[in-house]
């Protein structure tokens, strides 16, 4: 990689996939500019031109972290060109299903969210960027509900955002159940506890 080729997307692009290579490889704890230069057989003083310090290279590899996992096939919109699950809980389960570590590439993606965790409680700036993305997922999940509501899949009481909170909470529990005693919790014992929260709040 030099500096004299291709544009500075293109760029961040390279850096975005050694970003990648160097978490899936040592974690969080092996992400540093020398371990990314290194994976790019760039210098430490091109990647800086990109990122300035660790914080910013940490920032980054949360942020790709999420776009990749934004932009993985999901159960909601079949990649065969099927129907995707009808509205209410049917779309909920397909949401909270895309979340665990069912096969070994999601297993992957959730060892480098949940090694994430610690870097980001240690600093502000990366734990409110973490706390906006599990908002915004309690806030998807939460349209999942108020629709299952309104399909008369939910109790007439039932409050679609505790709800959410609920299965956040649960469907994260589960990852790091699996992730640590995966001979305990294969997929099929994750989908099955999945189907037993759906059917404890729907009643």
């Amino acid at each position: 990689m030099t500096p004299a080729r291709g544009d500075h997307d293109a760029r961040r692009s390279e850096v975005s996939e050694g970003v990648w290579r160097v978490l899936s490889t040592r974690g969080f704890e092996g992400l540093t500019l020398r371990a990314v230069a290194a994976e790019l057989g760039a210098s430490t003083g091109l990647l800086t031109h990109y990122f300035p310090n660790k914080k910013a290279l940490l920032s980054h590899a949360l942020d790709e972290l999420d776009r990749r996992s934004g932009a993985r096939p999901r159960r909601t919109a079949p990649a065969d060109g099927s129907p995707p699950p009808p509205a209410g809980l049917a779309r909920l389960r397909a949401a909270l299903l895309d979340v665990l570590p069912l096969d070994e590439a999601a297993r992957a993606g959730n060892r480098i969210w949940v090694g994430s965790w610690d870097v980001a409680l240690a600093d502000p700036d990366l734990a409110a960027a973490h706390a906006g993305r599990y908002g915004r997922s309690r806030e998807a999940i939460t349209v999942h509900l108020a629709e299952a509501l309104r399909l008369g899949e939910l109790p007439e009481e039932a409050d679609p955002s505790e709800l959410a909170a609920a299965a956040q909470a649960f469907v994260l529990g589960l990852v790091v159940q699996a992730l640590f005693a995966p001979g305990e919790f294969p997929a099929e014992r994750q989908v099955a506890l999945v189907d037993g929260f759906l059917a404890g709040i729907a009643g």
